[in-house]
């Protein structure tokens, strides 16, 4: 009796016309896409010089900021009022103002200060566009004072060397933290979005009723709705290694095969929660609307875009609820630290609740009415 369903269902994919192209389309689209789309690192901040020195050291700090490559110079005002005006049309995101008698303070006194007034509208690029502009003002003072060193090199500056070494990711590109996210992603969309259209769909054709005077059990029924999604899962996954490879360069630092062993069990609870509603919808319009409330909560309390543990303390006691959540670090751990199944177990643990448990719940909740 297995043999028959699943044959429907495969044929009922195959026959679909949307289907098929969305399950190859959709992952291309995504992966090409996102990944240069969805970056925290902040480029092309416009900059409003006000320059009251018109000296050498002026000019010469404005050019640095400007080489630096993230900030774009889109005027130099005469006055702080008239860079307000800037910020406020949006032609502005950062003032950096430098006084007058810079040049002066800087070689009678060593020292002197420069103001910087950032757009906080946009937090995450006024926060990183002051601090990308403090970095470089003390980058240049540090030039500054290698300058002034003498010759004959008898008077030492102490000066603190740091070399940073970065773990895991050592050219800091964000591609390589997104893309296995964007994969987990995926695989939520397709194998969760997909199975929650599938049993109110049969409802809304008619055909439940000719399912219902069957003699198949409900596992039985329900089996032959997940497996499918299950190897379309790894279908989608096995295209993402494929794009992530040939795009982006990007390998796991782990083994494939921990990858596909926890891909398996988190396909069967998303197709498992999936499933459940399906079970309680009674039109597509509403199975979408439910399953789109989910996943959108899901996504959001994942670590795809902020880490969790910068999230409240509510917040991240949610996630304890989130499975997305348990398979995103599994796929950043395998890709980027290379992790073994041993250093996985609390997601291994989670994600077998959440499978066994919303599969068993789509099983009980399915009921046989003629």
């Amino acid at each position: 009796m297995l043999k028959y369903l699943l044959e429907k269902e495969f044929k009922q994919i195959r026959r679909n016309p949307f289907l098929p192209k969305m399950i190859f389309v959709f992952p291309v689209m995504v992966l090409l896409v996102f990944p240069w789309a969805a970056n925290f690192e902040i480029k092309n901040i416009n900059l409003c010089v006000i320059d009251n020195d018109h000296s050498t050291y002026s000019t010469r700090l404005t050019q640095k900021v400007i080489s630096s490559g993230y900030f774009k110079l889109t005027e130099v005002a005469d006055s702080y009022n008239r860079a307000l005006e800037s910020v406020e049309r949006d032609k502005a995101d950062i003032i950096l103002e430098i006084p007058a008698d810079f040049e002066k303070n800087l070689v009678r006194e060593q020292t002197a200060k420069v103001m910087v007034s950032a757009n906080a509208v946009n937090g995450t690029k006024g926060g990183l566009g002051s601090y990308y502009l403090s970095g470089i003002v003390a980058d240049f003072s540090a030039e500054i004072r290698s300058t002034w060193v003498p010759a004959n090199g008898n008077a030492q500056i102490p000066v603190i060397e740091m070399a940073p070494r970065f773990r895991f990711n050592p050219n800091l590109n964000y591609q390589v933290f997104m893309v296995p996210a964007l994969m987990v992603m995926l695989l939520t969309m397709l194998c969760g979005f997909l199975p929650a259209l599938n049993i109110v769909s049969e409802k809304e054709a008619g055909t439940m009723e000719q399912m219902n005077v069957t003699p198949i059990t409900r596992f039985t029924f329900i089996f032959s709705k997940l497996l499918p999604y299950w190897i379309i899962g790894f279908i989608v996954i096995t295209l993402g290694f494929g794009i992530a490879w040939l795009v982006y360069g990007l390998v796991p630092a782990g083994s494939l095969g921990t990858i596909y062993l926890f891909a398996a069990i988190y396909i069967l609870a998303v197709s498992g929660l999936g499933l459940v509603i399906s079970n309680y919808s009674e039109t597509m319009q509403q199975a979408m609307f439910v399953m789109y409330f989910f996943m959108m909560v899901l996504i959001m309390l994942s670590g795809l875009f902020t880490p969790v543990k910068s999230m409240p303390q509510w917040a991240q006691d949610i996630t304890l609820f989130n499975p997305l959540k348990y398979f995103m670090q599994v796929m950043r751990m395998v890709y980027l630290k290379g992790s073994g199944i041993a250093d996985l177990t609390t997601q291994m643990m989670a994600l077998l609740g959440f499978a066994l448990f919303f599969n068993t719940w789509a099983v009980l909740n399915y009921r046989k009415t003629v």
